[in-house]
């Protein structure tokens, strides 16, 4: 039986978290690097489940983590995705919008 991840309590979410890095680490030591990638962003929406979206609000700019050079300004929240665009660091705007993992959102910019 499956069960979807906004099914899970937080323990159970914090089990699947660890047996995703226990793959992930023996994807990587046998060099199967695009099973690390998919476990990698399994971790990332994992992780969004453990947060609240509700701390996520339209126009916020956050910085991203593990992408130092670009923020994040947020458009709307959809479940644990936000839509948006990336801003690099001369403030420019990318045109494409695009959804990441809340779990890659870092510090809220103020303003």
């Amino acid at each position: 039986m499956n069960f979807r991840y906004s099914d899970y309590t937080i323990e159970q979410l914090r089990q699947e978290l660890g047996e995703l890095k226990e793959k992930a680490q023996k994807a990587e030591q046998l060099g199967e690097i695009n099973k690390v990638a998919i476990y990698e962003r399994k971790m990332q929406i994992v992780s969004s489940y453990m947060l609240n979206p509700d701390e996520f609000q339209p126009n916020d700019v956050h910085e991203l983590n593990g992408d130092p050079g670009y923020k994040f300004k947020i458009n709307y929240i959809n479940g644990v995705m936000a839509w948006g665009h990336r801003i690099n660091l001369l403030g420019e705007q990318r045109e494409q919008e695009e959804a990441l993992p809340i779990s890659l959102l870092g510090k809220k910019e103020e303003e």
